[in-house]
């Protein structure tokens, strides 16, 4: 959706519990995850999938016009699912100890991302290329959302040391294009899902409601 806001394209959304999937998104989702796109009645599926097919027949282009700078974002975009698992390794966690062992551990992760942007960027952005939001941002971004909810309980300070991850995950999350990404009810449901999944970070949100009470 990011991509979809970015480009101003006109949609509509039908959200699911994707705890119940309903057979009409079974058949149209063969990998049973979203998004998913129907483009006049034929479905895309796979966000990166969903994203390149955009970006090729929606103008502005969100990737680069310079096919080595592009191909080299999409070397980034292609690194995300380490760069996520160094982020969910803090709060997909089941006790202070892990979230400890997590936070021990993403920095090496980090440490890639924060040379490529100083690296690729070579400007004072705000997002990966510079003033435009990109595809980088667009797969990144989400990521940086969950981390933040998490980490406003948390307070790892994980980010700190990486001054241009930690600028860029600001701006992301100070946009439209983002934060209008997602329902309305997207935080609570995430916290709910920390809580039913019985991850440490979800008995940091239960201790301020017993506070609050």
């Amino acid at each position: 959706m990011i991509v979809l806001r970015a480009k101003a394209v006109k949609f509509d959304v039908t959200y699911i519990n994707l705890r119940e999937k309903p057979d009409w998104f079974l058949k149209i989702s063969p990998h049973g995850k979203v998004p998913v796109l129907d483009v006049d009645g034929e479905p895309l599926y796979e966000s990166n999938a969903i994203s390149e097919f955009l970006d090729e027949t929606v103008k502005p282009r969100l990737h680069p016009e310079d096919p080595v700078k592009r191909a080299r974002n999409r070397a980034w975009t292609d690194f995300l699912p380490d760069f996520a698992k160094g982020l969910s390794g803090i709060y997909y966690t089941k006790s202070k100890e892990e979230v400890a062992e997590g936070v021990k551990a993403a920095p090496a992760r980090l440490t890639k991302l924060e040379q490529a942007i100083a690296r690729e960027r070579g400007n004072d952005g705000p997002y990966f290329n510079g003033r435009a939001l990109c595809m980088v941002d667009a797969g990144y971004a989400p990521f940086f959302q969950r981390f933040a909810i998490a980490d406003s309980k948390l307070k790892t300070g994980v980010l700190d040391a990486f001054p241009l991850v930690k600028a860029w995950s600001k701006a992301l999350l100070s946009t439209d294009e983002v934060t209008g990404s997602v329902a309305p009810e997207f935080d609570e449901a995430f916290v709910a899902n920390l809580k039913r999944r019985e991850f440490y970070v979800g008995t940091l949100f239960d201790a301020q409601s017993a506070a609050a009470d």
